[in-house]
């Protein structure tokens, strides 16, 4: 590796869904955890879009938050989450499902409203967190 370049780290984990297209599930780069938007699919990847919007939220979150231990990383450490919601209406019910799954962590946030998700889901979350510097 040439010097002054940090590392490209692929990140992958088997209790989130494996991307199904040509990207990875986080990258680490320069102390930084990328992770790629988050679809309510099961970690073995299956399809649940029937699922109400509050599971759908707390399946994307736990994906999030296992591929953020994943790469050496945890919820406390997020810098930047993004959320993209079906219905402006859902909003409320995401920031309180939200909020009881982030504690006391307050990362910069956005939310969103977009008229519609891949597969009919109802939210995708994606994230940039402090690594573990490896």
């Amino acid at each position: 590796m040439a010097a002054g370049r940090a590392r490209i780290e692929s990140i992958s984990t088997g209790n989130a869904p494996e991307p199904k297209g040509h990207y990875a599930q986080a990258i680490v780069h320069g102390g930084l955890v990328h992770v790629s938007g988050q679809l309510p699919l099961l970690p073995d990847g299956s399809h649940q879009p029937e699922a109400g919007f509050d599971a759908q939220v707390r399946t994307a979150l736990d994906n999030l938050f296992a591929i953020l231990r994943a790469a050496g990383s945890d919820p406390g450490r997020l810098l930047k989450v993004t959320a993209y919601i079906v219905g402006v209406e859902n909003w409320p019910r995401f920031n309180a499902i939200y909020a009881e799954a982030m504690g006391e962590a307050r990362p910069a946030r956005s939310v969103v409203p977009v008229p519609e998700l891949h597969y009919g889901y109802l939210i995708e979350i994606d994230a940039v967190a402090a690594g573990d510097c490896r």
